[in-house]
């Protein structure tokens, strides 16, 4: 019997950097809302699909994937070594970003609440579908298999917590529910992350062939590089841009 159920470490560098996770995590989204709130007084639709991208980004590609690889970390097979594939990870970060692009947009200018679900919906299983499509870049001696309930349990908390999220975006125009939005979407993702990980079990088969990719150090300095460049810059658009760009009443 060349296979058998192997330890999972969780976090293996220690708890903290689930709290890292979660921060990054918590900026993402506030900064991700709240380029998605400016969205609603752009005056045009290309100042609108602008905002709409940063958020994107900010969300996308900050929130949810830039968090999961942070949190990847600590993830750690006992005397197995992980490697990543790049074309997978680089694939679920696109996901990411696209999937709530398309969310952001469904959402558009409107409080209906039909759009506001769908867009929640979409947001929410943006952060699941990234999720296992990051899971599934990782390449070792064997194989994943997850626990089919705490999988639908993930796609509940996140669908949830970012209908949420969006809700304090587009009707609640107040910095602070922002701030709860941007804490509540960090947990949606974070709180979605763990619960998929639970759902982790692992089988090591030493038959195997030894894993083809990278080790998660090499790649996460660049990618924190481009995290911090995907917060910057609505982050210093959103400080230059005039905050009350109204559409004259004769526009409308």
């Amino acid at each position: 019997m060349h296979h058998h159920a192997h330890d999972v470490h969780h976090f293996e560098m220690g708890a903290w950097l689930m709290w890292l996770a979660y921060l990054v995590s918590v900026i993402g989204s506030f900064v991700g809302l709240a380029a998605a709130r400016r969205s609603l007084t752009a005056r045009t639709e290309g100042q609108r699909q602008g905002w709409l991208a940063m958020s994107a980004v900010a969300i996308g590609g900050v929130a949810i994937w830039l968090m999961h690889f942070i949190a990847m970390l600590g993830f750690a097979v006992p005397g197995v070594p992980l490697r990543y594939d790049m074309t997978w990870t680089a694939g679920s970060a696109i996901l990411a970003i696209v999937a709530v692009y398309i969310g952001l947009n469904v959402v558009g200018t409107s409080i209906v609440p039909a759009r506001l679900l769908a867009g929640g919906l979409i947001t929410g299983l943006a952060v699941n579908a990234m999720h296992y499509a990051g899971m599934s870049a990782i390449r070792f001696q064997g194989e994943i298999r997850y626990d089919a309930r705490l999988v639908v349990l993930s796609i509940l908390i996140a669908v949830v917590a970012a209908t949420v999220a969006l809700l304090f975006t587009v009707i609640l125009d107040s910095p602070v529910l922002r701030l709860l939005g941007g804490l509540i979407m960090g947990v949606a993702v974070v709180g979605m992350h763990y619960t998929g990980m639970a759902a982790v079990s692992v089988t090591v088969d030493q038959t195997f062939a030894s894993p083809d990719g990278v080790e998660v150090f090499s790649f996460l300095f660049p990618v924190f590089v481009l995290g911090l460049l995907g917060l910057a810059v609505p982050i210093t658009i959103l400080l230059i841009s005039d905050p009350d760009q109204q559409v004259p009443a004769v526009a409308r």
